[in-house]
Protein backbone atom coordinates (compact mmCIF):
# COMPACT_ATOMS: atom_id res chain seq x y z
CA UNK A 1 0.00 0.00 0.00
CA UNK A 2 2.72 2.49 0.25
CA UNK A 3 4.81 1.65 -2.50
CA UNK A 4 7.96 3.06 -3.30
CA UNK A 5 8.31 4.53 0.76
CA UNK A 6 11.02 3.61 2.77
CA UNK A 7 10.37 2.12 6.55
CA UNK A 8 12.33 2.54 9.08
CA UNK A 9 12.47 2.48 13.12
CA UNK A 10 14.04 5.71 14.91
CA UNK A 11 14.82 5.46 18.61
CA UNK A 12 13.29 8.12 20.46
CA UNK A 13 14.58 8.85 24.60
CA UNK A 14 12.01 5.80 25.64
CA UNK A 15 10.94 3.89 22.72
CA UNK A 16 11.40 3.37 18.81
CA UNK A 17 8.83 5.15 16.54
CA UNK A 18 7.79 3.18 13.17
CA UNK A 19 7.95 5.45 10.17
CA UNK A 20 7.38 5.44 6.38
CA UNK A 21 8.61 8.04 3.92
CA UNK A 22 8.88 9.17 0.53
CA UNK A 23 9.16 12.02 -1.89
CA UNK A 24 11.39 15.23 -2.36
CA UNK A 25 10.56 18.60 -1.28
CA UNK A 26 9.46 20.63 1.66
CA UNK A 27 8.79 17.91 4.64
CA UNK A 28 5.28 16.90 5.65
CA UNK A 29 4.38 15.07 8.70
CA UNK A 30 1.58 13.19 8.74
CA UNK A 31 -0.10 11.52 12.23
CA UNK A 32 -3.48 9.32 12.37
CA UNK A 33 -6.10 8.52 14.97
CA UNK A 34 -7.71 6.57 16.57
CA UNK A 35 -8.62 3.08 16.27
CA UNK A 36 -6.06 3.47 13.19
CA UNK A 37 -2.18 3.50 11.95
CA UNK A 38 0.08 5.45 9.62
CA UNK A 39 -1.84 3.22 7.03
CA UNK A 40 -4.91 5.60 7.03
CA UNK A 41 -2.74 7.81 4.87
CA UNK A 42 -2.31 4.75 2.43
CA UNK A 43 -3.76 7.05 -0.44
CA UNK A 44 -2.86 10.54 0.63
CA UNK A 45 0.45 10.03 1.10
CA UNK A 46 1.39 8.93 -2.42
CA UNK A 47 -0.52 12.03 -3.78
CA UNK A 48 1.48 14.24 -1.67
CA UNK A 49 4.85 12.89 -2.14
CA UNK A 50 4.73 13.86 -5.72
CA UNK A 51 5.67 17.78 -4.48
CA UNK A 52 6.49 17.09 -0.93
CA UNK A 53 8.95 14.80 1.21
CA UNK A 54 6.01 12.99 3.15
CA UNK A 55 6.41 10.84 6.29
CA UNK A 56 3.47 8.54 8.10
CA UNK A 57 4.52 7.85 11.61
CA UNK A 58 2.62 5.47 13.94
CA UNK A 59 2.17 7.44 17.28
CA UNK A 60 3.64 5.95 20.76
CA UNK A 61 1.33 3.05 21.40
CA UNK A 62 0.26 2.59 18.33
CA UNK A 63 0.55 0.75 15.23
CA UNK A 64 4.41 -0.81 14.79
CA UNK A 65 5.45 1.73 17.84
CA UNK A 66 6.99 1.00 20.75
CA UNK A 67 4.79 1.27 23.98
CA UNK A 68 6.72 2.69 27.20
CA UNK A 69 5.67 2.03 30.59
CA UNK A 70 3.28 4.12 32.09
CA UNK A 71 2.93 6.36 35.12
CA UNK A 72 0.01 6.91 37.74
CA UNK A 73 -0.53 10.45 36.11
CA UNK A 74 -0.16 8.75 32.73
CA UNK A 75 2.75 11.46 31.63
CA UNK A 76 4.28 9.44 29.30
CA UNK A 77 1.14 9.39 26.73
CA UNK A 78 0.32 13.00 27.16
CA UNK A 79 0.62 14.58 23.60
CA UNK A 80 3.53 16.81 24.84
CA UNK A 81 5.40 13.49 25.04
CA UNK A 82 3.97 11.72 21.86
CA UNK A 83 4.91 15.50 20.04
CA UNK A 84 8.60 14.91 21.39
CA UNK A 85 8.64 12.04 19.73
CA UNK A 86 8.15 13.46 16.46
CA UNK A 87 10.51 15.83 17.49
CA UNK A 88 12.72 13.61 17.49
CA UNK A 89 12.20 11.56 14.78
CA UNK A 90 12.36 14.57 12.60
CA UNK A 91 15.31 15.17 13.46
CA UNK A 92 17.61 12.39 12.55
CA UNK A 93 15.87 11.57 9.71
CA UNK A 94 17.16 15.25 8.42
CA UNK A 95 14.05 18.01 9.05
CA UNK A 96 14.59 20.52 11.61
CA UNK A 97 11.47 22.10 10.74
CA UNK A 98 8.19 20.89 8.51
CA UNK A 99 4.75 20.95 7.95
CA UNK A 100 2.81 18.37 9.58
CA UNK A 101 -1.10 17.34 9.50
CA UNK A 102 -2.73 15.18 12.05
CA UNK A 103 -6.13 13.52 11.85
CA UNK A 104 -8.26 12.68 15.04
CA UNK A 105 -5.62 11.48 17.92
CA UNK A 106 -2.39 13.11 15.60
CA UNK A 107 -3.99 16.20 15.25
CA UNK A 108 -3.59 16.89 19.39
CA UNK A 109 -0.41 15.46 19.06
CA UNK A 110 0.45 17.95 16.17
CA UNK A 111 -1.20 21.05 17.84
CA UNK A 112 0.82 20.45 20.70
CA UNK A 113 3.79 19.81 18.84
CA UNK A 114 3.09 23.32 17.05
CA UNK A 115 2.58 24.88 20.42
CA UNK A 116 5.66 23.81 22.47
CA UNK A 117 7.86 23.43 19.45
CA UNK A 118 7.06 26.75 17.50
CA UNK A 119 10.38 27.21 15.87
CA UNK A 120 9.65 23.53 14.12
CA UNK A 121 6.80 24.24 12.21
CA UNK A 122 5.89 25.72 9.28
CA UNK A 123 2.58 24.85 8.58
CA UNK A 124 -0.06 22.97 10.92
CA UNK A 125 -3.16 21.04 9.00
CA UNK A 126 -5.78 19.98 11.99
CA UNK A 127 -8.42 17.44 10.82
CA UNK A 128 -11.50 16.76 12.87
CA UNK A 129 -10.56 17.98 15.67
CA UNK A 130 -10.42 20.54 18.50
CA UNK A 131 -8.27 21.12 21.33
CA UNK A 132 -8.57 19.25 24.16
CA UNK A 133 -9.74 21.60 26.87
CA UNK A 134 -12.10 22.96 24.23
CA UNK A 135 -13.54 19.67 23.34
CA UNK A 136 -14.01 18.55 27.19
CA UNK A 137 -14.89 22.02 28.13
CA UNK A 138 -18.03 21.93 25.78
CA UNK A 139 -19.04 17.90 26.09
CA UNK A 140 -22.51 17.29 26.50
CA UNK A 141 -24.49 14.40 25.99
CA UNK A 142 -24.18 14.41 22.15
CA UNK A 143 -20.34 14.13 22.66
CA UNK A 144 -20.50 11.41 25.39
CA UNK A 145 -22.68 9.13 23.00
CA UNK A 146 -20.96 10.05 19.92
CA UNK A 147 -17.21 9.88 20.91
CA UNK A 148 -17.77 7.13 23.03
CA UNK A 149 -14.05 6.68 23.42
CA UNK A 150 -13.15 10.26 25.08
CA UNK A 151 -15.46 8.56 28.32
CA UNK A 152 -14.89 4.60 28.03
CA UNK A 153 -11.06 4.57 27.44
CA UNK A 154 -10.63 7.42 30.06
CA UNK A 155 -11.94 5.08 33.22
CA UNK A 156 -9.71 3.48 35.19
CA UNK A 157 -7.69 0.10 34.85
CA UNK A 158 -8.61 -2.78 33.89
CA UNK A 159 -11.85 -2.22 32.77
CA UNK A 160 -11.39 -0.16 28.91
CA UNK A 161 -8.26 -2.41 28.74
CA UNK A 162 -10.40 -5.69 29.31
CA UNK A 163 -13.84 -4.82 27.02
CA UNK A 164 -10.84 -3.68 24.16
CA UNK A 165 -9.35 -6.61 24.14
CA UNK A 166 -12.18 -9.11 24.08
CA UNK A 167 -13.96 -7.21 21.14
CA UNK A 168 -11.56 -5.63 19.17
CA UNK A 169 -13.18 -6.62 15.94
CA UNK A 170 -16.30 -4.75 17.42
CA UNK A 171 -14.57 -1.20 18.10
CA UNK A 172 -13.01 -0.88 14.94
CA UNK A 173 -16.38 -1.74 13.22
CA UNK A 174 -18.59 0.51 15.28
CA UNK A 175 -15.83 3.24 15.00
CA UNK A 176 -15.72 2.87 11.07
CA UNK A 177 -19.55 2.05 10.51
CA UNK A 178 -20.74 5.17 13.04
CA UNK A 179 -18.26 7.98 12.49
CA UNK A 180 -17.77 6.93 8.63
CA UNK A 181 -19.57 7.46 5.78
CA UNK A 182 -22.10 4.61 5.07
CA UNK A 183 -21.14 4.08 1.48
CA UNK A 184 -17.90 3.80 2.42
CA UNK A 185 -16.22 0.35 2.30
CA UNK A 186 -12.62 -0.33 4.00
CA UNK A 187 -10.54 -2.74 2.35
CA UNK A 188 -9.98 -5.86 4.34
CA UNK A 189 -7.00 -5.31 5.01
CA UNK A 190 -6.87 -2.31 6.43
CA UNK A 191 -9.19 -3.09 8.66
CA UNK A 192 -7.92 -6.35 9.68
CA UNK A 193 -4.41 -4.62 10.51
CA UNK A 194 -6.48 -1.80 12.77
CA UNK A 195 -7.59 -4.47 14.44
CA UNK A 196 -4.76 -6.20 14.52
CA UNK A 197 -3.19 -3.45 16.79
CA UNK A 198 -5.78 -3.52 19.03
CA UNK A 199 -5.19 -7.45 19.69
CA UNK A 200 -1.40 -6.90 21.69
CA UNK A 201 -2.09 -5.77 25.88
CA UNK A 202 0.69 -3.43 25.78
CA UNK A 203 -1.09 -1.50 22.85
CA UNK A 204 -4.34 -1.78 24.24
CA UNK A 205 -2.89 -0.27 27.63
CA UNK A 206 -1.63 2.61 25.67
CA UNK A 207 -3.93 3.58 24.16
CA UNK A 208 -5.91 3.60 27.00
CA UNK A 209 -3.06 5.38 28.97
CA UNK A 210 -3.29 8.03 25.98
CA UNK A 211 -6.92 8.42 26.37
CA UNK A 212 -6.34 9.00 30.55
CA UNK A 213 -3.85 11.50 29.35
CA UNK A 214 -6.55 13.32 27.34
CA UNK A 215 -8.78 13.64 30.30
CA UNK A 216 -6.42 15.00 32.74
CA UNK A 217 -2.57 16.06 32.13
CA UNK A 218 -3.67 16.92 28.30
CA UNK A 219 -6.09 19.30 29.29
CA UNK A 220 -4.09 21.12 32.10
CA UNK A 221 -1.07 21.93 29.33
CA UNK A 222 -4.42 23.45 27.70
CA UNK A 223 -5.55 25.51 30.31
CA UNK A 224 -1.82 26.66 31.03
CA UNK A 225 -1.34 27.82 27.53
CA UNK A 226 -4.65 29.74 27.53
CA UNK A 227 -3.68 31.50 30.83
CA UNK A 228 -0.26 32.35 29.68
CA UNK A 229 -2.03 33.76 26.10
CA UNK A 230 0.23 31.09 24.22
CA UNK A 231 -1.02 30.99 20.38
CA UNK A 232 0.21 29.01 17.46
CA UNK A 233 2.00 31.18 15.37
CA UNK A 234 2.44 29.66 12.37
CA UNK A 235 -0.89 29.40 9.47
CA UNK A 236 -3.48 26.64 10.53
CA UNK A 237 -5.42 24.75 8.15
CA UNK A 238 -8.98 23.38 10.00
CA UNK A 239 -10.61 20.33 7.94
CA UNK A 240 -14.08 18.35 9.85
CA UNK A 241 -16.37 16.37 7.93
CA UNK A 242 -19.64 18.12 6.37
CA UNK A 243 -21.73 14.83 8.09
CA UNK A 244 -19.90 14.89 12.17
CA UNK A 245 -20.01 16.17 15.30
CA UNK A 246 -18.49 19.71 14.18
CA UNK A 247 -20.37 20.27 11.20
CA UNK A 248 -22.83 21.41 14.20
CA UNK A 249 -22.27 21.09 17.60
CA UNK A 250 -20.49 24.23 17.76
CA UNK A 251 -22.44 26.89 14.99
CA UNK A 252 -23.46 29.81 17.69
CA UNK A 253 -19.14 30.07 18.41
CA UNK A 254 -18.05 30.18 14.64
CA UNK A 255 -17.81 26.97 14.52
CA UNK A 256 -14.28 24.54 14.27
CA UNK A 257 -12.72 27.89 12.62
CA UNK A 258 -14.31 29.94 15.17
CA UNK A 259 -13.06 28.14 17.97
CA UNK A 260 -9.04 27.69 16.54
CA UNK A 261 -8.96 30.97 15.99
CA UNK A 262 -9.14 31.49 19.68
CA UNK A 263 -5.39 29.37 19.23
CA UNK A 264 -4.11 31.41 16.39
CA UNK A 265 -4.32 34.76 14.15
CA UNK A 266 -3.67 32.66 10.94
CA UNK A 267 -6.51 30.43 10.01
CA UNK A 268 -8.69 29.39 7.50
CA UNK A 269 -10.60 26.02 6.70
CA UNK A 270 -13.54 24.23 4.77
CA UNK A 271 -15.85 21.05 5.56
CA UNK A 272 -15.36 17.91 3.27
CA UNK A 273 -18.01 16.20 1.89
CA UNK A 274 -17.14 13.07 3.85
CA UNK A 275 -17.30 11.40 7.22
CA UNK A 276 -14.90 11.58 10.07
CA UNK A 277 -12.31 8.97 8.36
CA UNK A 278 -12.41 11.39 5.08
CA UNK A 279 -8.50 11.18 4.32
CA UNK A 280 -9.52 7.23 3.86
CA UNK A 281 -13.05 7.98 2.23
CA UNK A 282 -11.99 11.16 0.25
CA UNK A 283 -8.33 10.84 -0.23
CA UNK A 284 -8.51 13.15 -3.82
CA UNK A 285 -10.29 16.30 -1.71
CA UNK A 286 -8.12 15.65 1.34
CA UNK A 287 -5.00 15.51 -0.60
CA UNK A 288 -5.62 18.43 -2.69
CA UNK A 289 -6.65 20.83 0.14
CA UNK A 290 -3.38 19.90 2.44
CA UNK A 291 -1.41 20.21 -0.78
CA UNK A 292 -2.71 23.63 -1.69
CA UNK A 293 -2.39 24.82 1.75
CA UNK A 294 1.68 23.45 2.21
CA UNK A 295 2.25 24.76 -0.90
CA UNK A 296 1.33 28.44 -0.09
CA UNK A 297 4.33 30.74 1.06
Amino acid sequence: MFENFKAVEVQVRETSIFVRWSGSGPPILLLHGFPQTHLMWRAVAPMLARDFTVLCADLRGYGRSGCPPSTPDHAPYTKRAMAQDMVTVMERLGFPRFSLAGHDRGGRVAYRLALDHPDRVARLAVLDVLPTEVAWGRADSRFALGYWPWVLLAQPEPLPERLLAAAPEAVVDNALSDWGSPSTVFPREVKEAYVEALRDPAHIHAICEEYRAAATLDREHDRADRTAGRRIPCPILVLWSAHGGLETWYAETGGPIGLWRDWSHHVEGQALNAGHFFPEEAPEQTAHALSGFFAAE
